[in-house]
């Protein structure tokens, strides 16, 4: 029936009509005995949250149906798990009640994920119509390892057909809004779930991120973001189109709208040993000294303003120039950097992903018989596949580079002190959150990917009326650089209206997430 243009239809009315019975059973269910939701959608730190429940001043069933009611102000669910949340929060505090201790550092509190993590009984359908009815067998390694911290999975939220566009709609779903704006985007491809959070409708988020997918819609939504490098956390059971390429690996990696509760979360995970749960997970346990040594030290930052390509719009270089001068005088040392590499790794990212010739990607939508969304189409038919031996060619390509960054890294240094940066900072995004179908140009955070390095976004400020006037080279380096410049200039008015947050990237050399979140510690204590 879904590989037809009329069963298509039919299996997203379908889908969609289970998903408002669920939603329906689990706002009447929630409501009677749910204390003011206020109370907890209102607290933004996993520490805090866990600390009431532990207390006894709040219950896990409670603080799931708080959660809950918080949901039904949203546009940017898929899979509804309300029920399993609900028998898992009880039997937390039973646990609780008859062992007179907490299950684990998580315990009771909401998480969300990202339409691509397996959740035993439930669909995981990447925006795919064809993956719709197709519940998963098992829990993703990760999701386990949550289940295992004490954490309930509330629900899962939407992401773009294939997952392979920063901005989120699907024809299974629709549109994903920005809840600034209903015009504009809120990124993607982890958008709903940047949705979601910002509507306090979960405390903790989960995401992946192949060239941006993470950092961006934290970046639109003014979250904290975390992509890790690959094999830092689970991926076992996690789809992804295009899977089975692991030259550029996907990452697996939280949101939050606090960076407290990124560190705790990571920390605690890795203390579960995850490479005995996933077979592509390096054996590195968390280095709490190197955390807490990064956190009191003066720092050396590489400065990048501009890729070179696409030049940033004011608001983004202000906010990043404006934290520039507030690490300057906390006593850190800012080093020029440069986009030295990146148009070479970013050709050689933009040929992974269509090495098949969009193969996986027109095989699923074919399947279901959907349309394809206007990104995705162009993206499958950007070229023909290529052979093994040119993929072979390019895997070389990739190694040369790597190495080539890594000596790049060594080589840059303060010019007054001599010392070798510790992180680079850098935008995020050319722009800020922009209209849908609007955005194009990614090399800002696909860099990362190639390279597997890790990198963090910190909400810095916002699009304000002094950027109105701000100095702006109107002279295009490219077609695509005219197309953000004209972004600007069509939509400023609207952006300080609506005052959009700005993010900035935290970026650190492979497997250093513990430094990438101790200077990220340093950035947000200054920042606020």
């Amino acid at each position: 029936m879904a590989g037809t243009p009329e069963g298509w239809q039919e299996v997203v009315r379908l889908k969609r009509e289970a998903q408002a019975r669920a939603l329906a059973i689990a706002a009447d269910e929630s409501l009677p005995s749910s204390p003011d939701a206020s109370v907890v959608t209102d607290i933004d730190d996993v520490a805090t949250l866990a600390r009431l429940i532990a207390s006894n001043e709040l219950s896990a069933e409670a603080v799931t149906k708080a959660a809950v009611a918080a949901h039904s102000q949203t546009n940017c669910l898929t899979e509804i798990l309300f029920q399993d949340a609900l028998a898992q929060a009880r039997e937390l505090d039973r646990y609780k009640s008859e062992h007179g201790k907490v299950a684990g550092p998580l315990h009771g509190i909401p998480i969300t994920l990202k339409d691509q993590f397996n959740v035993k009984g439930h669909d995981t359908t990447l925006g795919y119509v064809g993956r719709s009815f197709k519940p998963a067998t098992e829990d993703a390694v990760l999701v386990g390892m949550l289940k295992k911290l004490g954490a309930v999975v509330l629900a899962k939220t939407n992401l773009p057909q294939s997952i392979m566009w920063c901005e989120t709609e699907t024809p299974l779903w629709g549109l994903t809004t920005n809840p600034s704006s209903k015009d504009y985007t809120p990124g993607g491809s982890t958008g709903g779930e940047a949705a979601l959070l910002h509507l306090h409708g979960s405390l903790l988020g989960w995401g992946t991120d192949i060239g941006g997918s993470i950092r961006i819609p934290a970046h639109m939504i003014g979250l904290y973001g975390f992509k890790p490098s690959s094999s830092r956390l689970p991926y076992y059971g996690v789809p992804v189109s295009t899977e089975g390429q692991e030259h550029v690996p996907s990452s697996v990696g939280p949101l939050a709208r606090n960076l407290p509760s990124l560190t705790l979360t990571l920390k605690e995970l890795i203390k579960l040993n995850p490479w005995e749960y996933d077979a592509r997970c390096n054996p590195v346990p968390w280095r709490d000294e190197v955390y807490q040594d990064f956190k009191s030290k003066p720092l050396t930052f590489g400065l990048l303003v501009d890729d070179g390509v696409v030049q940033p719009h004011p608001p983004v270089k202000r906010v990043l120039l404006s934290l520039v001068e507030k690490l300057k005088a906390a006593g850190h040392d800012i080093a020029e950097w440069n986009a030295d590499l990146h148009a070479e790794c970013i050709q050689v990212m933009d040929q992974y992903y269509t090495a098949d010739g969009g193969e996986d990607i027109r095989r699923d939508v074919l399947a279901g018989g959907e349309p394809f969304i206007p990104h995705v189409e162009a993206l499958v038919n950007r070229g023909q596949p290529i052979s093994v031996y040119d993929y072979w060619q390019l895997n070389r390509r990739k190694v040369a580079l790597q190495q080539a960054y890594l000596k790049k890294w060594n080589e840059i240094r303060s010019s007054t002190t001599g010392k070798q940066v510790d992180v680079v900072l850098m935008p995020v995004m050319s722009h800020t959150a922009v209209p849908h179908r609007s955005c194009r140009w990614v090399g800002y955070t696909k860099i990362w990917n190639v390279l597997d390095y890790p990198a963090l976004v910190v909400p810095a400020g916002k699009v304000t009326a002094i950027d109105r006037e701000a100095p702006w080279d109107p002279t295009p380096r490219n077609a695509i650089d005219e197309w953000n410049s004209g972004l600007w200039r069509q939509n400023k008015e609207k952006m300080i209206e609506l005052g959009l947050p700005v993010g900035i990237q935290v970026v650190g050399r492979k497997l250093e997430e513990e430094k990438v979140l101790a200077i990220g510690s340093v950035i947000d204590e200054l920042l606020r």
